[in-house]
């Protein structure tokens, strides 16, 4: 006799539980399965609550799915459910994901009271004259003289980085840090790129040969030039 495949496993760690639901079988046997197995193993009253992460596999739930099984765990189980991963992510998340990591290229001057917004990185071939303004939620590369405004990681990417043929800004952001144009005079700088220094706290204009010395990924960046 076959022995029946097991549906649901159970690892406890030192952060808590781990649940493995088999991706082979359909939502409702899993669900089943699993209700069986809480219900022999509910703890006591007394017992800690215990930190939960499921995993799905190859399997995709909606999100009333997702809804019934952090109920059906937590449900007076002493158990929270801290993450619920899957390997399968939906159409849209997926489009959305490959647009925000996509590399926007546009040749053209943003002169004084434009603004040029995208997602994902932004390659410009020209100028950002004064007033003017460039936003990505990923890295921004001028490719031309920069001398208005530059946001990039808009989104809350503090790792993203603004490099420039000419760097004079008016001012920087990256992320939700601003680095304003000093001061004084300034003849401005060459090849130069700003990013955030997390020891200073603050955003810094460095050499582009500092991105390789401090290992910040442009892997992305090189692959999608290179594939178009």
């Amino acid at each position: 006799m076959q022995e029946k495949k097991q549906l649901i496993t159970i690892k406890g760690t030192r952060d808590g539980l781990t649940l493995f639901i088999e991706d082979s079988c359909s939502y409702d046997e899993a669900y089943y399965d699993l209700s069986e197995k809480l219900s022999i193993n509910r703890p006591q009253k007394d017992e800690p609550v215990v930190p939960v992460s499921v995993k799905l596999g190859n399997r995709y739930l909606e999100q009333t799915e997702l809804n019934q099984l952090t109920e059906l765990i937590s449900n007076g189980n002493h158990f929270t459910v801290e993450s619920i991963e899957s390997n399968v992510v939906s159409r849209q998340d997926a489009l959305s994901w490959m647009e925000d990591s996509e590399i926007k290229t546009l040749n053209r001057i943003v002169r004084s009271g434009q603004v040029v917004e995208v997602r994902g990185d932004l390659l410009l071939i020209g100028d950002v004259n004064p007033g003017g303004r460039v936003v990505s939620t990923g890295n921004i590369y001028v490719m031309g003289s920069l001398q208005g405004i530059a946001h990039a990681g808009f989104n809350g990417n503090r790792g993203a980085i603004i490099v420039a043929s000419y760097m004079k800004p008016s001012q920087l952001r990256i992320a939700d840090y601003i680095s304003r144009a000093p001061d004084y005079e300034s003849e401005g700088v060459y090849m130069e790129c700003g990013r955030i220094d997390e020891k200073q706290d603050k955003i810094v204009i460095d050499r582009l040969q500092v991105l390789s010395h401090k290992q910040i990924d442009l892997s992305g960046f090189e692959r999608r030039i290179n594939n178009g």
